[in-house]
């Protein structure tokens, strides 16, 4: 088993992998919701362990184990994937959500006031409870003031993903990262994906084994992936990507010669190319 999308270590695992993995301890669990504007999953509980993926607001996880350092062992309920996350980013959950942050990020205010102090910061995807509307702001459960404009409904869907995508055009490329403070090839295929309703895994190897149909380099389509070992990109169009990448160190559009043969030289060939529809 995967421990990146299984909750399971050598001194404690969840309870529903009893029988399945060893460990000395097993336990149920406890669900809990982010309540930072977005929360790093680290592989390891310290402040300098690899970031694996980041959290956002709204996000449920289930808790296994919180230590005397402030770190909490879980697993996060939309992807699975599975780390140490800071203690202080969760709480017990509130109203289910309602809606989910359709701009790229936006400020979250104490009263009705756009000259208060802003309590958070909320990124692209994130989730809330509307609780009621006091224009122009949308007033959450949990009592924060958002522009009304800067949401969707939770069931709203992108049309096109890949134009989700390219709101991150610029945005700084940063190994783990989910937000427009930084982000990954494979974070910003899962976050356009999921603007469109389509569920999808964290890691790029992860997601070349969604389901889809096989393509080529010949025939690229809008919103085919394109895969390399370690790394996916989006295509844009025939001759065109979009992804986030260490070359440019941020999300880039670039021709997709270039990018191949840049790549090639580097060592790594085309791994596959899929269409998801």
């Amino acid at each position: 088993m995967d421990p990146r999308i299984n909750p399971f270590r050598p001194d404690l695992a969840a309870a529903h992998l009893k029988g399945k993995v060893e460990a000395k301890h097993f336990a149920e669990g406890t669900l809990y919701e982010i309540v930072h504007g977005q929360a790093p999953l680290r592989r390891a509980p310290a402040h300098d362990a690899a970031l694996d993926t980041e959290a956002l607001y709204g996000e449920r996880v289930t808790v296994y184990d919180i230590d005397e350092e402030g770190w909490a062992w879980g697993q996060l309920e939309t992807d699975g994937y599975v780390g140490y996350l800071p203690a202080a980013a969760l709480a017990r959950p509130g109203a289910a959500s309602t809606h989910k942050i359709a701009a790229l990020r936006t400020h979250g205010f104490p009263g009705a006031d756009i000259k208060l102090p802003p309590y958070v910061a909320l990124p692209y995807g994130a989730r809330v409870a509307v609780a009621h509307q006091q224009q122009p702001f949308a007033v959450t459960a949990a009592g924060l003031f958002l522009p009304a404009s800067h949401l969707t409904p939770l069931a709203a869907k992108e049309t096109d993903f890949v134009t989700a995508a390219e709101k991150f055009l610029g945005t700084p490329y940063l190994w783990g990262g989910k937000t427009t403070l930084g982000i990954d090839c494979s974070g910003l295929v899962q976050i356009a994906l999921q603007a469109a309703g389509i569920g999808c895994p964290r890691d790029s190897y992860m997601q070349e084994a969604m389901p889809g149909k096989p393509a080529s380099l010949d025939s690229l389509q809008r919103g085919d992936l394109i895969f390399w070992k370690g790394h996916v990109a989006i295509a844009r169009d025939a001759k065109t990507i979009i992804h986030a990448n260490a070359f440019h160190m941020a999300v880039a559009i670039e021709s997709t010669v270039e990018a191949v043969s840049r790549i090639k030289k580097s060592g790594s060939e085309v791994t596959s190319v899929k269409r998801l529809a």
